[in-house]
This record gives C-alpha cells, structure tokens and sequence, in this order.
C-alpha cells in the first residue's frame, strides 16, 4: 500500500497533509513557525491522537527555532485541544528532554526529539497491526471474511504511519485475508469519509453508513468485531473516544460483538484515574452548518473499561482492567 505522508520535514519547515480538504482535494501546509503548528492543530488540519502528538513535537523544535522562550512554546501547543492526550504527552517529552539541555545545542535536540517521536508511533503502529491481525485471521479463517466496525478515522490519515484501529485491517488485507469494513460517517465533521478515502486508496473492502445505522447492523449479526481508536485511555482503562463511540460499545454489548480499542501506550494517561477525569472538548456550533438553535457539540464520550474486550497496543493485547502492567 502506499502512504501518502501525514507529516514529513522539509528544510527546516514541517510539510503536512491537510485533513480539511480531504476528500475533495489533496493539499498539502507548509508549517514554519509555532502559530503555524498550533493553528494547524486547533483547526484539525491535523487530527487524530498520535498525529497531534507528533505535530506538537515539531511545533516546539519550529518554535526554538524562531527564538521563542520554551515555556511559551510549551504553553502555545498544549491549549490547542484538551482531550487527546498525546499531545500533552508529546510537549512532556519535549520538555523534559530540553530543559536538561544546553542551550546552544536545544534547537537541534528539538528536531531530533521529534524525529524520534515520529518514528516511535510508526513502529508503535505496525505493531499494533501484527496483534490486531491475532484477532482478524481466525475470523476471516472460519468464515471466509471478516467484517469489522469502527468509527471516526484511525487509518493512518491520523497517525505519522499505519494507523491504530484500522493498522490490523491493513494487516489482514496484506496477509492476505478478505476484510470489510463499515464505516460510520462520524458526524458532524463527517470524519468516516476519511477512512472511506483511505480505506479505497488501499483497496479494502468498505461501506459508509450513517452513525446511527451501527445499532441495526450489530444487531443483525453484519459485523464480527468492533474496532476504534481512542483519544485519552484513562488508568481505570475507560476510554475517550469520537462522539458516538459509547453507543456502539453499548450495542455491541447487547448483541455479543468484541468491542476493542487500539492504541499505543502514549495514550494511556495513568495520571487520570478514570474517565470521569478526562476532559472532554466542546466544538463550535457552526460544524453543524447554519442553524438557528443553540447547539452542543462535544467532540468526544467516554467508554466504560466493562464494554471494551481489549485494549490493542504495540506491547498486545491488553485488558482494559489491566492497565497497570504497562505503567512505566
């Protein structure tokens, strides 16, 4: 399959692909200072839990490199969005890494930093799709396919390289297994027609339905397991997610469908005890066009730890009560 790069240097510059346009259009934002990588964050030209981690990285080595002072940088990025929690991570790691540092060399260790970050998610990801592919193969074995579920976008168009919840779809396709995938439209930024995009580009098997149509397809037996992505993974191993997550863990619940999240370790936040801690981030009205009624648009939920089946990460397959073995 071949990617096109979510985020890539380029001279000094940080080059990256503009979710906003897709899939109409194929654009690509060249990123040359910190207002450029935070307003590229904030507006969700880059989106997606692992993506913005690694775009704030490099917005803190853009930042250096303009001569602003690190706490402002630091400061800058993390009020960008509140809820996905590889952000905060990521700006942590920068941080911690350049304040022990010398100051004539922070420009450069701030670029390798966030080299290192980029790189580490790749590989977080991959992996993520060889235990993934545990779960599709004995499916796709005994039936012939395997149909999965999942919500929003966490193909690779929201992380720097496999994505999390579609990397054991990609998985299976390239070991050669049929999959197909039902894609919730995700409103109302309509975020599942990425996933549809993506999911063409690579030639897998898919099918768009309106978010509210997941219940009657669980409950029809179309679908053999559930598979997203996640934002924030609270300690208790609840989970924030794409609005319209909670319905179908609930669902997939009532008809007997394995519900699995699929995250790298950076997105479990063992600080937060559950998930009545995450904070969730209010959007504005205007994503639902113009209408003359007051509006709420929260851009998350949060799914109890009981609905999930396991938590998929690059160290396996994990309980979603069992988090604790990965705590660093």
């Amino acid at each position: 399959m071949s990617e096109l790069a979510t985020i890539r240097e380029d001279d000094g510059a940080v080059i990256i692909l503009d979710q906003t346009k897709l899939p109409r259009e194929t654009a690509f934002v060249r990123l040359k200072t910190l207002a450029d990588a935070a307003h590229a964050i904030r507006v969700m030209q880059v989106r997606g839990a692992p993506l913005i981690g690694a775009t704030a990285a490099f917005g803190v080595a853009l930042g250096l490199q303009e001569g602003r002072p690190l706490e402002e940088i630091i400061a800058t990025l993390a009020a960008t969005r509140p809820t996905a929690v590889n952000l905060q991570w990521a700006l942590a790691r920068m941080e911690k890494v350049l304040e022990n540092s010398a100051l004539a060399g922070r420009r450069e260790i701030a670029w390798q930093e966030a080299r290192a970050i980029a790189a580490e998610d790749a590989a977080a990801n991959a992996a993520i799709g060889r235990h993934g592919l545990g779960i599709l193969e004995p499916i796709a074995r005994r039936k012939g396919r395997a149909e999965v579920m999942t919500h929003c976008n966490a193909g690779r168009l929201a992380t720097v390289a496999h994505g999390t919840a579609l990397a054991p779809v990609y998985a299976a396709q390239e070991a050669g297994f049929d999959i197909h995938v039902w894609v919730s439209e995700t409103r109302p930024r309509n975020q599942g027609l990425l996933t549809c995009w993506e999911l063409g580009q690579a030639g897998v098997s898919h099918t768009l339905i309106a978010d509210n149509a997941a219940g009657l397809l669980l409950m029809q037996g179309k679908v053999d397991c559930v598979i997203v992505g996640a934002d924030r993974i609270a300690a208790n191993g609840d989970v924030a997610n794409k609005v319209g997550t909670y319905l179908k863990a609930l669902a997939a619940r009532a008809h007997g469908v394995p519900f699995y999240v699929a995250a790298p370790v950076s997105t479990i936040d063992f600080a937060c005890p559950d998930g009545a801690h995450i904070p969730i981030e209010e959007r504005h009205a205007e994503e639902f066009g113009a209408l003359r009624t007051q509006v709420a648009n929260p851009a998350f939920d949060v799914t109890p730890a009981e609905l999930i089946a396991g938590i998929i990460t690059e160290r396996g397959i994990i309980a979603a009560k069992s988090l604790g073995a990965l705590k660093p």
